[in-house]
């Protein structure tokens, strides 16, 4: 897969700027990679970083290995895992944003998830190394159950092929990019939500390797020194509002 890389900077003086390096997975509407609108956790991270003091570096890459990158130091941060995909990194006590995982189906399956109980005898397609919250155990009891392939750009074209060809009862993936990637591809009335787990807090997740240890906890401060300014002044409301994300930012613990 090409590494695509972003630079957010003034080319005129950004050797005098501090770079960040942001690993990154093309997730829209969170992440959208070369899109016009960047995703609202880019634009997030953006107001946090300004590019009047700092040089934002954002590859993207699958997701396995965006983890790997920054858990190895390459690195800085990690845009933008719940914490279980990843609990070795570090946090900030504020979330980028919320994920929900929902199961989706053909319009035509009655089939509707209403707790593990459901799922039993279905073959289910996944994303490797996401989190899928109170399912997460039901996930390491039965692999079996689940198709598991790496998430790339088309994860969701892939999963909804083999939906049409059934070669899987059904599969679960965020509910946001999901939904907009069926709509691309003129599929939203041939494949339709089924039920979602408990919704999920979202963060720019830190590296853990000593070789950073120090910019990391300038970078953390900074992050949660920002966040509770922009939560007052309504800008990340509005800045969910854009993208359409239904989530009360001010719901959550800070």
């Amino acid at each position: 897969m090409t590494v695509l890389t972003f630079i957010f900077a003034c080319q005129l003086d950004a050797t005098n700027k501090e770079v960040i390096k942001f690993a990154a997975i093309d997730w829209c509407p969170q992440l959208c990679g070369q899109q016009k609108d960047q995703g609202y956790i880019i634009e997030l991270i953006k107001k946090i970083y300004p590019a009047s003091e700092y040089q934002l570096q954002i590859d993207f890459f699958p997701w396995s290995r965006a983890i790997k990158v920054v858990r190895n130091g390459q690195y800085h941060a990690l845009l933008s895992p719940a914490k279980y995909e990843a609990p070795d990194l570090h946090y900030p006590i504020n979330p980028a944003g919320n994920q929900q995982m929902c199961f989706f189906v053909l319009a035509e399956n009655k089939w509707r998830y209403t707790g593990v109980q459901s799922l039993a005898g279905l073959s289910i397609g996944i994303a490797a190394d996401t989190s899928i919250e109170e399912l997460n155990q039901y996930f390491l009891e039965n692999e079996a159950q689940f198709q598991v392939q790496p998430y790339l750009e088309r994860y969701v074209a892939q999963n909804a092929n083999k939906l049409l060809k059934h070669r899987v009862d059904t599969f679960i993936f965020t509910r946001n990019t999901t939904v907009l990637e069926l709509s691309k591809l003129n599929l939203d009335d041939k494949i339709t939500i089924a039920g979602c787990v408990n919704a999920e807090m979202v963060f720019v997740a830190f590296s853990s390797h000593p070789d950073v240890k120090r910019e990391i906890s300038n970078y953390i401060a900074r992050y949660d020194a920002e966040y509770p300014s922009l939560v007052n002044s309504g800008w990340i409301q509005s800045l969910y509002d854009k993208y359409n994300i239904s989530w009360d930012v001010s719901s959550h613990d800070k």
